[in-house]
């Protein structure tokens, strides 16, 4: 999708990640990729906007931020914190503020960062 680049998986593996998990891996760069691209121009006044009654798109951004971090301290064996139950709280309540579609997709970027670095660390026997 980036520059007409292939899809993150056929640009081959990724040196300091484990072969068995570079899936994981890909499809988090690819999905970086693809929220960064998508959102380039998205306007925040809209982050809240529900269509069809469904969930809003800042939801969205917030809970791929939120999930990826909830679910790799699940993998370290470690309970939620309090900041981490806040911010699961505070999903629901997307910001609207001049600036906030790119806020929201840089914490996700910065969660892909932290995943990819726990992965990196991850013994592949484990």
């Amino acid at each position: 999708m980036s520059q007409n680049l292939p899809e993150v998986w056929l640009r081959g593996p990724l040196s300091a990640v484990p072969p068995l998990l570079q899936p994981v891996a890909h499809a988090l760069l690819q999905a970086r990729e693809e929220v960064t691209e998508l959102m380039a121009n998205f306007p925040a006044e809209r982050l809240a906007e529900r269509p069809l009654g469904l969930a809003a798109v800042g939801f969205h951004l917030r809970h791929l931020a939120g999930v990826l971090d909830r679910t790799f301290t699940y993998a370290r064996g470690e309970a939620l914190s309090e900041t981490q139950l806040a911010y699961l709280a505070a999903e629901g309540q997307p910001p609207t503020h001049a600036g906030a579609t790119q806020e929201l997709v840089q914490v996700f970027a910065r969660q892909v960062d932290k995943a990819l670095t726990q992965l990196e660390a991850t013994p592949e026997a484990s």
